[in-house]
C-alpha cells in the first residue's frame, strides 16, 4: 500500500458509515461543504490552497486488493463488493487556489452520491486544511517583505515527508521565492535554493578554504556562510577572496549570516562588503525566523536582501490548526443544517460574491448567498473544477503554479489596508444573505427540527 494515496487514509467511522448507508439504500445525491468557522487572533484572512491535490485524490481514487483484503476481516461483504468498484463520480466547485476568503465562506463544494460524498471528508480536510494553514501563514512574510527573496528553509522540522513537500508548495503559492527542499522544486517545478552546513565550513582547515572551494565549485552563484566563527572577520575574508577570484572573472553572489543579532551583523557586513567594494554581493539572514522577526529587521532598516524562514512556516508554529469543517448541507434534493450550540451551519447550495470599491479595486464586503435564485452584486468566487469525477478542461494546477503564485500576490494588492497588518485588524465584512437566512429558518421550522434553534448572529 503507498500511505500518501491508498483510500485507507481515512477515518474509521466514514467506512462504519459507509457500509450503514449502503444497508439503508441511502445512495442519492448529497451536498458537503467545507468551510471555516473562524480565525485565529493573529490571522486577518486565510488563503486558499491545496486543491491540487485534493482534486487529484478525488480522480485516482479506488481500492486495491491488498487494501480489500484488509478490510475483509472487519467490514461485512455487502461494503467489500461496493468498494471493489469505488469510484469518485461526482462534481466539485470551489474557490481557486490563491483566493483569500474568510469565516462562513465554503472554499470546496462535493456534490456526489452520499456514499461518496461522506467518504471523502477526511482526507480533503487532511489536504486543504493544512496547505491553507501553510499559505495562510507564508502570506504574512510576503506582505511584509515586499521585494525581499524568501526561502522555504524548514523541511528539516516538517512534520514528515508528505508536510514538507506540501508546506514548501503552499509557501511558494503564498508568494514565496522558492524552497530548500529538492523534492518539491522538482515536483512542483519551482525554483530551489541552498547555501552550506556550518559543517562544510568546520570540515576545512580555514575559512577562506571553505569559502574558495566552494566558490570555485559554483562559480555562477554561491552564497557563503559567514558565521561559524566571527561574523565580521568572515566578512573581511571574503573580500580579500574576492579580489583573488575577480582575477578569474568570478563574484561572490552573497553571504549568509544565520546566528546572533542578525540586524547588528547585516549592518556591519554591508560595510565591509561595500567598503571592499562588494556592493552587489546580497546578505542573506537566517535562524529561527518568522514573519514577525523579519518585519522587525525591515522596519529596522538592517541591509539583508533575503530571508530563510523554517521552522516557524512549515509547522505554523504560532498557529498551528484552524478550525475547519466539512458539512452536509443537501441530501436527497433537500436542504439539511446542524445545529449543534456554536457550530450551526448555512444550509444548501452556496455562492460567494465579492464586491470590490470603484476607485482602487479594494475588496469592499463578501455576501455568502444561495448559489440558485439569490444573486448578488459583486464576483461569484467558487467556480466548477470537476464534473462526474473528471477535472473539467483547462482546470488542472500541474504547470501552473507559477500562475497561482502570481494571482494570489496579486490578491494581496486588493485586501484593505488593515487586512495587510500583522497585527489582528477589524473583521471584515462577510454577510450572510436574506433568502439564506430564511432557508435556514425554512429548515428550523420543519416538523422534524427541534424546536428551539441557536442564535446564528449577522
Amino acid at each position: 500500500m503507498n500511505p500518501l494515496s491508498s483510500p485507507l487514509l481515512t477515518d474509521h467511522y466514514q467506512l462504519t458509515m459507509l457500509e450503514s448507508y449502503l444497508q439503508q439504500g441511502m445512495q442519492e445525491t448529497a451536498v458537503f461543504e467545507l468551510f471555516f468557522r473562524k480565525l485565529p487572533p493573529t490571522r486577518n484572512f486565510l488563503v486558499a490552497a491545496g486543491l491540487e491535490q485534493a482534486l487529484e485524490f478525488l480522480e485516482n481514487l479506488s481500492f486495491s486488493a491488498e487494501e480489500l483484503a484488509w478490510l475483509k476481516s472487519r467490514f461485512g461483504p455487502a461494503l467489500i463488493n461496493y468498494l471493489e468498484q469505488f469510484r469518485f463520480t461526482g462534481d466539485v466547485h470551489a474557490m481557486p487556489e490563491g483566493t483569500l476568503f474568510f469565516p462562513d465562506e465554503p472554499i470546496l463544494r462535493i456534490t456526489a452520491p452520499l456514499p461518496q460524498a461522506q467518504f471523502v471528508e477526511s482526507r480533503l480536510i487532511n489536504l486543504l486544511h493544512f496547505e491553507t494553514l501553510i499559505a495562510s501563514k507564508a502570506a504574512r512574510s510576503v506582505l511584509v517583505a515586499p521585494g525581499k527573496l524568501l526561502v522555504d528553509f524548514g523541511m528539516r522540522r516538517a512534520h514528515g515527508a508528505e508536510a514538507a513537500l506540501l508546506a514548501a508548495r503552499a509557501g511558494y503559492l503564498a508568494g514565496f521565492s522558492g524552497t530548500s527542499t529538492v523534492l518539491a522544486a522538482a515536483i512542483y517545478g519551482m525554483p530551489s535554493f541552498g547555501t552550506v552546513a556550518h559543517s562544510y565550513i568546520q570540515a576545512h582547515a580555514n575559512e577562506t578554504a571553505a569559502f574558495e572551494h566552494l566558490v570555485r565549485c559554483h562559480p555562477e552563484n554561491s552564497t557563503l556562510l559567514i558565521d561559524t566563527y566571527d561574523t565580521e572577520a568572515a566578512a573581511t575574508k571574503v573580500v580579500t577572496l574576492a579580489r583573488k577570484l575577480a582575477q578569474d572573472g568570478i563574484e561572490v553572489s552573497g553571504v549568509r549570516l544565520d546566528s546572533g543579532d542578525l540586524g547588528m551583523h547585516a549592518c556591519r557586513v554591508r560595510r565591509i562588503l561595500d567598503e571592499g567594494r562588494l556592493e552587489k554581493t546580497r546578505i542573506f539572514a537566517s535562524g529561527n525566523l518568522n514573519e514577525n522577526r523579519v518585519y522587525e529587521l525591515i522596519s529596522s532598516g538592517a541591509p539583508i536582501d533575503g530571508f530563510g524562514l523554517g521552522t516557524a512556516l512549515d509547522v505554523s508554529s504560532d498557529v498551528p490548526a484552524l478550525d475547519c469543517a466539512y458539512k452536509l448541507q443537501e441530501y436527497a434534493g433537500k436542504a439539511r443544517r446542524k445545529r449543534s450550540e456554536g457550530k450551526a451551519t448555512w444550509p444548501g447550495r452556496k455562492q460567494v460574491y465579492r464586491k470590490y470599491d470603484r476607485p482602487n479595486g479594494r475588496m469592499v464586503r463578501d455576501v455568502v448567498a444561495l448559489e440558485k435564485d439569490d444573486p448578488q452584486e459583486g464576483e461569484p468566487l467558487i467556480v466548477p473544477m470537476m464534473r462526474s469525477g473528471r477535472r473539467i478542461n483547462g482546470i488542472n494546477g500541474k504547470g501552473k503554479l507559477e500562475v497561482i503564485r502570481q494571482q494570489a500576490v496579486a490578491n494581496y494588492a486588493r485586501l484593505p489596508e488593515p487586512l495587510r497588518s500583522l497585527e489582528t485588524a477589524p473583521a471584515y465584512p462577510v454577510e450572510i444573505s436574506a433568502p439564506l437566512r430564511a432557508l435556514a429558518k425554512q429548515v428550523d421550522d420543519e416538523p422534524s427540527a427541534i424546536t428551539s434553534a441557536p442564535n446564528l448572529g449577522a
